[in-house]
Parts: structure tokens; sequence; C-alpha cells
């Protein structure tokens, strides 16, 4: 996917559409599993959000609902350690400069929040731009009315705060 977005990225800045010097990256569930693995390989944007996200993948193994799934993708943890080790964003969060905001729901067990918390503590540690939200007793999807208002405030103060 990660080729997909790049190649569209540079299409929509030849024809003139978007301004390559203020480019965001963002998404929620796959959409921030995505952003986190884009931000590792590439240093163009200058702003990412990243919601309900993966940051160490074997850490969800059997914690989240899709172990069926990473059984017929990447085989089980013990039976392919390196692919596992590969496709986790954490293990590369020093390639990681572009300002990152991390959000997710407290009783996530979609994705659970402790991949933000990592991401956002492992930015933090080597003194990267981030900041991390958690919006208490709330899951996978943000439903609390209030809430959805601040994620989507949020969303615009962070990429405003960097690509204006």
């Amino acid at each position: 996917d990660y080729q997909d977005v790049m190649a569209g990225v540079d299409h929509l800045i030849d024809q003139g559409f978007i301004d390559e010097n203020r480019l965001g990256v963002g998404g929620w569930s796959y959409g921030g599993i995505l952003t986190n693995y884009i931000i590792t390989k590439n240093t163009r944007f200058k702003a990412a959000i990243s919601g309900a996200s993966l940051g160490l993948y074997r850490s969800n193994f059997g914690h989240d609902q899709y172990v069926n799934w990473y059984n017929a993708e990447f085989k089980l943890p013990w039976e392919n350690k390196e692919l596992w080790e590969k496709l986790s964003p954490f293990n590369d969060i020093e390639k990681i400069i572009t300002p990152t905001l991390w959000m997710g729901g407290a009783i996530d067990w979609n994705v659970p929040i402790m991949n933000s918390e990592q991401m956002y503590l492992g930015m933090k540690i080597l003194g990267r731009e981030t900041q991390l939200v958690v919006y208490p007793k709330e899951h996978h999807g943000i439903r609390r009315p209030s809430f959805q208002k601040d994620r989507l405030e949020r969303y615009i103060n962070w990429f405003d705060n960097y690509l204006k």
C-alpha cells in the first residue's frame, strides 16, 4: 500500500493539486497503521495523525480480534518472527521525524491503545514533536459526540500548526 500512496501523492504534486512542502498524512484504524508505516519510511510529510493504530505487532497477538488474519497472512509470531518484527513500526521509531499526533480509545480491544502509547513514548524519548490523546471509556470508534468533535478539532489544529 505504501507504494500506491506515494505514487498517488507524486501524481497529485505533478498535477499541481497539492504543495509538496505542506504534506500531511493521517488515518484511523488501518489508515493509522498505514500512516505509521509511511512515517517510518518517508520524511517528506510535515505532520501526521495516527489514530487507533499498531506499533509493535507481536504485542497485539491474542489481544485483538485478528488472530486468524495474522496467522493466514504472516503465520504465527513464533513461526515467522522476522516478518512480524519487520512490519512493526515501533522497531523503526528512530526514523520518525514527522510531528505525530497519536489518538485512540482507552478501552479499544480492536487496536489497543498501548500501541499509540508505545509510539508516543518512543518519540518523546527521542525528543521528537508528538502528542498523545486517549479518550476515556471509548472503544475503536469514538462514539461520544463531544469526543468526536474534539477529535476533529485536534486534526484541524494539528495540521494547521504544521502545514500552514
